[in-house]
C-alpha cells in the first residue's frame, strides 16, 4: 500500500498540472479551428471549380494547369517577385541603415524614431488615399518636380504602365521602414558594448565592426525580418487595390490583387484558391530555404 501511494505521488509530482494543459491545448484548439482548418480546406478548394454558390465541382489540378497558359497570372507572378526583391530589400537596408543612425541615445533621437514608426500606425488604406492625392497631375509631386525645376518628369504616375507598380511600392515602403527599424533597434540593443571595445583596441575599422560583429550578431533578427517582409510583401493587397487596383493593364497587378479579383470579383473561388496556394508555397519556399542556409551558417 505504502509502494502504491508513493508511485501515485510521483506520477502527480512529474506529471502535466490541468491548468498548463488547458493554457496549451485551447490555443492548439483555437488555431485550429481559425487557420489549419480553413487552410486545409482552402487547399481542397483549389481542386475544385467553383462559384460560391453551387456545390464544389472536383477538377483535380485543373486549376493549376490553367495557370500555365494563364498570361494575368504570369504577370503577377513577375510583378510580385519584383515587388518583394524591391519592397523587401530596401525595407531591410533602410531600416538596418536607420536603426544604426539612431541606435544612440542622444537629443531629439525619441523624436526621429517615433516620426519614422508614425506610418506604421496608420491604417494601409489611409495612406494609400494620401499617396494617391500626392501622385495626381496637380499633386504635390508633380508640383514639387516642378518648383525643383524637373517639370519635364511630371506625369500621371499611376495611370502610365511603366511607373505605376514602383510608384505603388512608394507608400508601402514608407510604412515598412519603421518597423524593419524597430526590430533592428532591438536587436542591436543585444549586442554586448565589450566586443565594439576589444574591436577598436585591435584597430578596426567601423566597416570591419559591422561585418564582423554587427551582422553576425544580428543573424537571429534577421531571420525574423525576412519572414515578415516576405509575408508583408506576399500579402500586400490594401495599398495596391486603393491606388491602382492592378492597373493600368494588370502593370501593377500582384499575386494578391489578382486572387482577389479572380475570387470575389470573377467569382472563380476554386482558381482564387489555387492562388492562395502559389502565394503559400511561394511564401514558405522563400523563408525555408533562407532559414536552412542560416543553420548551416551557424553550424
Amino acid at each position: 500500500m505504502a509502494v502504491f501511494t508513493a508511485t501515485r505521488r510521483r506520477r502527480r509530482a512529474t506529471g502535466v498540472p490541468p491548468v498548463v494543459l488547458a493554457f496549451v491545448l485551447v490555443p492548439l484548439l483555437a488555431e485550429t479551428f481559425w487557420v489549419f482548418w480553413p487552410a486545409i480546406q482552402g487547399f481542397y478548394l483549389s481542386l475544385t471549380q467553383w462559384d460560391g454558390v453551387s456545390a464544389p465541382k472536383f477538377i483535380g489540378l485543373g486549376n493549376y494547369r490553367e495557370m500555365l497558359g494563364d498570361s494575368v497570372f504570369r504577370t503577377a507572378v513577375l510583378n510580385t517577385v519584383l515587388w518583394l526583391v524591391l519592397f523587401g530589400g530596401l525595407s531591410a537596408v533602410l531600416g538596418l541603415g536607420a536603426a544604426l543612425l539612431l541606435q544612440q541615445e542622444r537629443r531629439g533621437v525619441v523624436f526621429y524614431r517615433a516620426a519614422l514608426f508614425l506610418p506604421v500606425v496608420f491604417s494601409l488604406v489611409a495612406t494609400a488615399l494620401v499617396w494617391q492625392a500626392m501622385y495626381q497631375p496637380d499633386g504635390l509631386i508633380n508640383k514639387a518636380l516642378e518648383g525643383v525645376g524637373l517639370g519635364s518628369l511630371t506625369h500621371a504616375w499611376l495611370a502610365d504602365q511603366d511607373t505605376a507598380l514602383y510608384a505603388v511600392i512608394l507608400p508601402a515602403l514608407w510604412r515598412e521602414i519603421g518597423y524593419v527599424m524597430v526590430l533592428y533597434l532591438a536587436g542591436l540593443k543585444g549586442i554586448d558594448p565589450v566586443l565594439y571595445e576589444a574591436a577598436k583596441v585591435d584597430g578596426a575599422t567601423r566597416w570591419q565592426q559591422f561585418r564582423n560583429i554587427t551582422m553576425p550578431q544580428l543573424s537571429s533578427v534577421n531571420a525574423v525580418v525576412l519572414s515578415v517582409i516576405v509575408i508583408d510583401s506576399l500579402r500586400s493587397f490594401d495599398v495596391v487595390w486603393a491606388l491602382t487596383r492592378g492597373g493600368p493593364y494588370h502593370s501593377s497587378e500582384l499575386l494578391s490583387t489578382y486572387m482577389y479579383s479572380t475570387a470575389f470579383q470573377s467569382l472563380r473561388l476554386g482558381y482564387g484558391s489555387a492562388l492562395a496556394v502559389v502565394i503559400f508555397l511561394l511564401a514558405f519556399g522563400v523563408i525555408v530555404s533562407y532559414l536552412v542556409r542560416a543553420f548551416r551558417e551557424a553550424d
